[in-house]
């Protein structure tokens, strides 16, 4: 039975990755019914579902938090991709796609799936234990980043408008490359055990210890089909923009609603993976998931639109508002607050979760 079980998942979640991406190249850039949408929707869905099952195999091959790194990586490589083609298309109205897609990205992982993990955790366990060390480090990489790219050029003065210079975004881009680039490297080769899962007694878990991991043949097949996945989860999305921008302008929503649903649709396979380490007590697995896409988001993305941004004619507007500098700014005191103790109980999630509540209300209502 349990053969059988797995030879049917390991056939749907080959088929639905190649399905998707079929469905996307015959649906790219077209304008589709309401019949089409609903089948772009589940196949969408199950690309999400088959993307998490392919980066499970993979992380148990190659272990964390390299797991981690390589769903996060990947899902944003694609993601910057979609956003600088949408930036090509848009024209001016496309100026603050980056500086909401990125900011997005942010609150839904540093509060959603932070928040997430957290309640699921410590409601199955009694408290969330993780590694305070490998988790502050993270979020002071994340704070420093979302700080030079997104809130200083509100302040700055040598462009008017909330806009960065040519000299202070080519610093922000080098320097997001450096710091993630350093981050990589801390978390991977020099402080590795700092990013393991640990136990309540505070050791490291070195192994998962609940099953074999899978061959490296079978780890390459999963990478390939992960980013497949991952290639239809976002064009999909972007293929279903259209209908959700309708809907929300008929609803008689602001337009930051859109980019709100697009980056829930793309974060989803990592929100998935990330409660279901939440659920098997691996919350620092669910952290580095949720903090690194978070790093991933605005270390790679400002240095790909800065260098994009040459031959765009429209401007790029990277600078928050107060609003959402006050949401940040809570983000990051909240986060440290719950990060330091290195355990926290459904309280702490409860609080992550209101402040992402608060995002997607202002959101909604602004």
């Amino acid at each position: 039975m349990i053969t059988r079980l797995r030879a049917l998942t390991a056939a749907w979640t080959t088929a639905v990755p190649v399905l998707a991406v079929v469905l996307l190249i015959f649906t790219w850039g077209r304008d589709l019914p309401v019949a089409v949408v609903v089948l772009v929707t589940l196949v969408l869905a199950g690309s999400v579902l088959a993307a998490v099952h392919h980066a499970e195999v993979v992380a148990h091959r190659v272990g964390e938090p390299f797991g981690s790194l390589v769903l996060a990586i990947a899902v944003t490589v694609i993601e910057v991709a979609l956003i600088v083609t949408l930036m090509a298309d848009g024209g001016d109205k496309s100026a603050t796609l980056a500086r909401d897609t990125v900011f997005a990205a942010v609150m839904i992982t540093c509060n959603g799936v932070v928040g997430l993990s957290l309640l699921v955790g410590s409601l199955r366990h009694g408290t969330a234990v993780f590694n305070a060390e490998g988790t502050g480090a993270a979020l002071a990489t994340v704070a420093t980043l979302a700080t030079l790219s997104l809130v200083l050029p509100t302040f700055t003065t040598s462009k008017p408008g909330p806009e960065f210079s040519g000299v202070q975004l080519t610093f922000a881009a080098v320097s997001s490359l450096i710091l993630y680039g350093l981050f990589v490297a801390t978390q991977t080769v020099r402080h590795r055990d700092h990013f393991l899962p640990i136990t309540r007694q505070g050791e490291v878990i070195t192994s998962d210890g609940h099953a074999q991991a899978p061959s490296a043949r079978t780890a390459r097949t999963s990478l390939g089909l992960l980013a497949l996945a991952l290639v239809g989860v976002v064009g999909l999305a972007k293929g279903v923009a259209p209908t959700i921008e309708s809907g929300v302008e008929a609803a008689g929503l602001h337009h930051a609603v859109v980019g709100v649903i697009i980056a829930l649709l793309v974060l989803l396979p990592e929100t998935i993976a990330a409660l279901r380490s939440a659920r098997r007590d691996r919350v620092q697995t669910s952290l580095n998931l949720a903090l690194g896409s978070a790093m991933a988001s605005i270390g790679l993305t400002i240095p790909a639109v800065a260098l994009a941004s040459v031959w765009f004619s429209g401007p790029l507007v990277l600078g928050l508002g107060a609003t959402h500098m006050v949401l940040l700014a809570l983000t990051v005191v909240v986060a440290s607050l719950t990060v330091v103790p290195g355990r926290a109980t459904p309280l702490q999630g409860g609080v992550h979760l209101v402040v992402f509540a608060a995002y997607l209300e202002l959101a909604v209502s602004p």
